[in-house]
């Protein structure tokens, strides 16, 4: 029997949270945490609505999977997120020692890369899942939002 819980199936469930964001006018960036092929916890970009810059998908998600477990560190979890995290979020995933980050389209302006952030030495890092289709959410949203 084929394994349904791959990468991929993940990514889609992240991209249906990317889309919600892109439908209320946020950056869409979508994310869930899984443990054990169960999602946790999931979000999407809120900085407009909440009015807080730190209302990224990834602290959303990092925030409803420890209240979730009952326990700041998210050790055994995977996030999945359409967006390489930023420096921030990185940090934030660094300090709850997730296991597994995967994400899909890489931000070469502002991802925690190419801005010097890090994640946890034991964290595993997935790139490229479903990059095409991750990152045309993107560009689709700031192609709108210039005109």
């Amino acid at each position: 029997m084929e394994n349904i819980f791959t990468h991929e199936y993940f990514m889609k469930k992240a991209l249906i949270e990317a889309q919600d964001a892109f439908d209320k006018g946020e950056i869409p960036v979508g994310a869930l945490v899984v443990v054990d092929n169960r999602v946790i916890a999931k979000s999407h970009n809120l900085t407009e609505l909440l009015v807080d810059v730190t209302a990224h998908a990834e602290m959303q998600a990092i925030t409803a999977a420890a209240n979730f477990i009952g326990g700041k560190y998210l050790t055994g979890c995977t996030l999945y997120v359409t967006l390489e995290p930023c420096q921030m979020c990185a940090g934030a995933l660094y300090w709850s020692q997730i296991s597994t980050v995967v994400f899909g389209a890489e931000d070469t302006h502002r991802g925690y890369r190419i801005m010097g952030g890090k994640l946890h030495p034991k964290t595993e890092v997935v790139t490229g899942i479903m990059a095409e289709e991750c990152g045309q959410l993107v560009k689709d949203f700031f192609k709108k939002r210039r005109k």
